[in-house]
């Protein structure tokens, strides 16, 4: 990064996180999503694409992967200029890039890692080849501070999908314990008139998220944008914890105020732009798991 003199401006400069995912074209998910998520946080958004697709909400037609040594180099000239403090990656897609981004990460101890470990897009289409799966979970998930799977991710890293919230608890104990990072476990597959997710990050308790579910939005591009704002939250020097509240909570006010596009009803990352987001962790709370009377379930430590 070159010299620069500091200034008032550059002692209050912002925070940078950077990117590592494909490109969707349709705009709703991938890079696209995660930098206006960044903006709406106030971090300057970095990127390294990792693939061209050709899709939209309803379908993916064609993937074409960069190379890794292309992913590489653009992970390199931005870490050349910018102190990036936080990453976070998305569709990886190949073994080859798996590999280049945990080498590089390897190379960078002091860069943090929230790695949404995508694997098959809403509509079906296969994001992460299956020869890439033991990649991921030998070279690159014990990297990260903090993996966000969904349920049916979860149950291919840890051989079985949890179908309740005890087993969601369990299964990102184990995750915890396998990889060594904190764990989110995103619960929107489950059914219900309320989604759950639950951070299992070491401390006594699990936090346990609920949101009323908005059957009537497409959801296209949620996983994106939640991990994407914890990323941006960790750039700007949130703890774990609070982090995950708040980009929780983010998600939740994106979704209340939807985009509407093509006839359907989309969640809008720029909607929170004017909203505080010291605020939004008001919408988030941490409480332990209850069943559907809301009376409390009891939580086995081991």
């Amino acid at each position: 990064m070159p010299d620069m003199p500091e200034t008032k401006a550059t002692r209050t400069e912002r925070p940078v996180a950077m990117t590592i995912a494909g490109s969707d074209s349709g705009g709703g998910a991938g890079i696209q999503a995660d930098l206006l998520t960044f903006d709406a946080y106030g971090v300057h958004g970095t990127s390294a694409v990792t693939c061209l697709t050709a899709q939209n909400p309803e379908s993916v037609s064609k993937v074409i992967p960069a190379s890794a040594e292309f992913v590489r180099e653009q992970m390199l000239q931005v870490t050349r200029y910018f102190n990036v403090p936080v990453v976070k990656t998305g569709m990886l897609y190949s073994e080859e890039i798996i590999g280049t981004v945990a080498s590089f990460l390897e190379d960078h101890p002091a860069i943090q890692a929230v790695v949404d470990p995508v694997m098959v897009a809403t509509s079906g289409a296969l994001l992460l080849q299956d020869s890439a799966i033991e990649s991921l979970k030998a070279r690159l998930l014990s990297r990260a501070e903090l993996i966000t799977p969904n349920l049916d991710e979860a149950g291919v890293l840890a051989g079985k999908r949890p179908g309740d919230i005890l087993a969601m608890i369990e299964t990102g104990r184990r995750l915890q314990g396998d990889f060594g990072c904190a764990v989110l476990m995103k619960g929107g597959h489950l059914e219900g008139e309320e989604v759950l997710d639950v951070l299992v990050d070491g401390s006594n308790e699990p936090a346990v998220f609920k949101y009323r579910r908005l059957p009537e939005l497409n959801t296209h591009g949620s996983g994106c944008i939640f991990s994407a704002a914890i990323a941006a939250a960790l750039a700007r020097g949130d703890t774990m914890s609070a982090a995950v509240a708040d980009a929780r909570a983010f998600l939740h006010h994106c979704m209340l105020a939807p985009k509407a596009l093509a006839g359907n009803r989309f969640i809008d990352p720029s909607a929170a732009r004017k909203v505080r987001t010291s605020s939004l962790s008001d919408l988030a709370s941490r409480q332990s798991p209850t069943d559907s009377q809301g009376r409390p379930l009891s939580v086995d430590s081991d």
